[in-house]
């Protein structure tokens, strides 16, 4: 896909969140590259700019706005400021998410849960609550969900994880049905083993594992794919296990 001479996204507004580094920053990063203007999101403001100057750097469009997506006020509040900087929205990538690896389900702090569950599911219902009125109103559009194989798999002293991915994964399967009437498609990306620093990878292969840029182009092929077909769903793997 040349990037530099077919521009397929110019014109349109892509909101990127847990955009200030690891897959978020790259999913900004190709979207960007494609011709979209990028709304970068994430609670660290400083590592949204430094995503935002990359974009920049190389001639893209890039908004950096702190955000929190387990609070509604905060996610409304995104929403409003990207309405209000670029007019309407087209492209949604729910990308903020925690980890939780270290113990099994019944030594899990009560607050850590929350705080899992909170971000990585609540937060993407607050998005979609907050964003699909702009997608509604443009009269099409995208919304990417970047869940997890261990929403597809079991992850022992992961439980609190899983379940946030398992949920994500069949609120984006219903929440698809419910605005496929609007032309806005909803898609799930469920990546393996990647690296970043989401969750500890001892004893893995890092030249095996997924790299950022890998989910990122999955993204990618949704988003720029014909207005008639629909990848609902992406399961990536590693070509060799790590």
């Amino acid at each position: 896909m040349n990037t530099q001479s077919s521009p397929v996204l110019k014109n349109k507004v892509a909101v990127v969140t847990g955009g200030g580094r690891g897959i978020g920053a790259a999913i900004a990063r190709r979207l960007a590259q494609l011709g979209a203007a990028v709304v970068v999101s994430g609670r660290s403001l400083q590592t949204l700019q430094q995503t935002a100057t990359s974009i920049r750097s190389t001639g893209g469009i890039a908004e950096p706005i702190a955000c929190d997506v387990s609070q509604w006020q905060s996610v409304r509040s995104l929403a409003e400021e990207a309405k209000r900087k670029f007019q309407h929205v087209d492209i949604l990538v729910n990308n903020a998410g925690i980890g939780g690896f270290a113990s099994p389900l019944h030594e899990l702090e009560v607050n850590s849960w929350d705080e899992i569950l909170n971000t990585n599911l609540r937060g993407v219902f607050y998005c979609i609550k907050a964003f699909a009125p702009l997608l509604i109103a443009a009269g099409r559009g995208d919304i990417v969900n970047i869940s997890s194989l261990a929403g597809k798999n079991a992850l022992p002293n992961g439980a609190a994880y899983s379940a946030s991915k398992w949920g994500l994964n069949g609120l984006s399967y219903s929440v698809a049905e419910e605005l496929r009437k609007y032309k806005i498609r909803v898609s799930v990306v469920c990546p393996g083993s990647t690296n970043t620093d989401l969750s500890p990878h001892e004893g893995k292969d890092f030249s095996r594992m997924l790299q950022p840029e890998d989910v990122a182009e999955c993204v990618a092929l949704i988003v720029t794919q014909a207005e008639r077909a629909f990848t609902s769903e992406i399961l990536l793997r590693p070509t060799q296990k790590p």
